[in-house]
């Protein structure tokens, strides 16, 4: 196994938004994680300093740091309970693939000026290395 963990400060996301607005967005989140945050001021920034965060930690998790990923190619699904899952995709799952990963566990958390993600990954059959 092997784990991400990362920290976002919510008002630099907040930030990103009112400076950057659609560009911010579409560069860092999908379509179903900007439609998934919503549109409450308060709430939205919250959502998506979490699915950032997300994305942070399954860039350390996997290793993906020196392979040049897009954002997009990591996207955090909320099923229907509330429970969150990672999505990857294009050189996000090939890495993945590369390393044998079997499973992939996400839990996100955010309260007042903070969001947290921890992203787990294991493996099938062998160490990382």
């Amino acid at each position: 196994m092997r784990a991400g963990i990362d920290l976002v400060h919510v008002p630099c996301v907040r930030a990103s938004l009112e400076r950057f607005g659609e560009r911010y967005l579409s560069r860092v989140y999908t379509a179903a994680e900007i439609a998934d945050a919503g549109d409450d001021p308060v709430r939205r920034p919250e959502r998506l300093a979490a699915r950032f965060a997300a994305k942070e930690a399954a860039i350390k998790a996997l290793g993906l740091a020196d392979i040049g990923v897009a954002w997009t190619d990591m996207e955090v699904r909320r099923a229907a309970d509330g429970h969150c899952t990672l999505s990857l995709h294009g050189a996000a799952l090939r890495q993945a693939e590369a390393l044998g990963t079997d499973a992939i566990a996400l839990s996100l958390t955010h309260d007042g000026d903070y969001a947290a993600a921890v992203v787990v990954v294991e493996r099938r059959d062998r160490p990382f290395s």
